[in-house]
């Protein structure tokens, strides 16, 4: 998997002063284009003691490895400002977990928040300085300074080389197209709540739990089943813990209809004026990378042209209906979700469980072509440049790479099988083999 270096500059470190909160920015994008050092927000924390306990889990999430830990340069989370609200986005550095806090309206005192995406400084000693914070006291928060000093010196300078895997970017873009999917499947009052996750492991080897919902309350199921839902690796939730206290309730999400093995889930703890969200992938040491599931959107061969499309329309709204797109676009529903899969690749959407609406922000970091990204991809269309896709024989189409032939078998839908390797493997849970691929890009070219 390819990695790149990124590097993080802020003008001076993030800090917790007495009574305020200056995060400081990196390099972003906002409307007017892109920006060295973006100012985002000026006012208070309507509940401050939940917003900076969260945003410190958020922090720690983009520092820990939960599959095979060990010491590892973590990426600074990523805030968007849509105007009415602030979102705090991380991923862990094993890939497996997404960390998103959304500091809504009622828990922002000040003027409107502006519009873009950056890196903030949370390094730490700023998370060292949360974890000691006095609670009760006022805090403001100032996302990106008002003024930043011309001929900064190397003492107040900060900059971190990090390396930053393909990965990474394609964590962000899966995770959306799997939580669109999911269904609210649990809403727990806070004492269940804690009660829950205070029994859940803290370390040790990795599991898989299934938990089924029961009334206000989730108990625990040997297997998946009716109902059941599944919580992969349930350490990984360890930074809710800590906010238990603030918790106002527990809300879960997991995909529709009955589980036959491991799924992806994600874990809403709502706080006051705001909401932090985990979602586990399917494993512990499965990170969301190579899920697939953008494949087939990706495939298609307007998806890239739409993009530019929809691209004009999304405008940072913190609110994205995909029947509203279609209708201003005049683009059909199915060519809406591919072209919402290549702006995801592209990191410009995220999706928003709560509100179950994708909303906009483009993240600071070059996404590169979805070929360079996805190997299966890149695969596909190179058997359809050589022109390795056979007739259709019956139900079958053959799929000759080298002196190999793989043979494609064909339902009423389109491919639904393969007798290569990787589909032996996992049986399309993972999204496509570059042959299933290869072959529905070629009957939609056909088309």
């Amino acid at each position: 998997m390819t990695t790149a270096v990124h590097a993080l500059r802020y003008p001076r470190p993030s800090a917790l002063r007495p009574h305020r909160l200056d995060l400081a920015t990196g390099g972003g994008a906002t409307p007017h284009g892109a920006a060295d050092h973006p100012r985002f927000f000026d006012g208070a924390l309507r509940h401050p003691d939940p917003a900076a306990a969260a945003l410190l889990a958020v922090a720690d999430v983009a520092a820990a490895r939960y599959h095979r830990p060990r010491a590892a340069a973590s990426l600074d989370p990523v805030v968007t400002a849509d105007g009415d609200r602030l979102r705090f986005e991380s991923f862990s550095g094993c890939g497996g977990v997404h960390a998103r806090l959304d500091v809504l309206p009622e828990g922002l005192d000040g003027a409107p928040s502006g519009h873009g995406t950056t890196n903030v400084d949370v390094g730490a000693p700023l998370r060292e300085a949360l974890r000691l914070r006095t609670p009760g006291e006022h805090l403001t928060l100032a996302v990106g300074a008002e003024h930043i000093e011309v001929g900064v010196g190397a003492d107040t300078l900060v900059e971190r080389k990090v390396p930053l895997p393909q990965r990474w970017l394609k964590g962000f873009a899966e995770t959306q197209l799997l939580t669109a999917r999911f269904d609210l499947r649990a809403d727990l009052p806070a004492a269940e709540a804690a009660r829950f996750l205070r029994t859940l492991p803290t370390g040790g080897r990795s599991t898989v739990r299934w938990v089924l919902p029961a009334r206000s309350a989730l108990r625990p199921t040997s297997r998946p089943g009716p109902g059941a839902v599944c919580l992969p690796g349930p350490e990984r939730l360890v930074a809710l813990r800590p906010l238990l206290r603030h918790a106002t309730g527990l809300r879960v999400y997991a995909p529709p209809g009955t589980p036959t093995g491991p799924t992806a889930s994600a874990w809403e703890l709502a706080l006051p004026g705001a909401r932090i969200t985990l979602t586990l992938s399917p494993d512990a040491a499965r990170g969301f990378s190579g899920e697939g599931g953008l494949l087939d959107l990706l495939a298609q061969p307007t998806a890239t042209a739409d993009a530019d499309t929809l691209d004009a329309l999304l405008a940072w709204e913190p609110r994205i209906d995909a029947a509203d797109l279609a209708a201003d676009s005049g683009l059909n529903p199915d060519r809406v979700r591919a072209a919402l899969a290549r702006l995801a690749t592209a990191g410009q959407i995220g999706y928003d469980l709560a509100d179950a609406a994708h909303f906009h922000r483009r993240l600071p970091y070059a996404a590169g072509r979805p070929e360079d990204a996805n190997p299966r991809l890149r695969a596909a269309r190179e058997l359809l440049a050589a022109g390795a896709i056979g007739p259709l024989l019956g139900d079958v189409r053959v799929v000759t790479v080298g002196d190999h032939a793989h043979h494609v078998r064909i339902g009423p839908d389109g491919p639904v099988g393969c007798t290569c390797r990787w589909w032996a493997r996992h049986r399309g849970g993972r999204g496509p083999c570059s042959h299933v691929l290869a072959v529905r890009t070629a009957t939609q070219d056909n088309r």
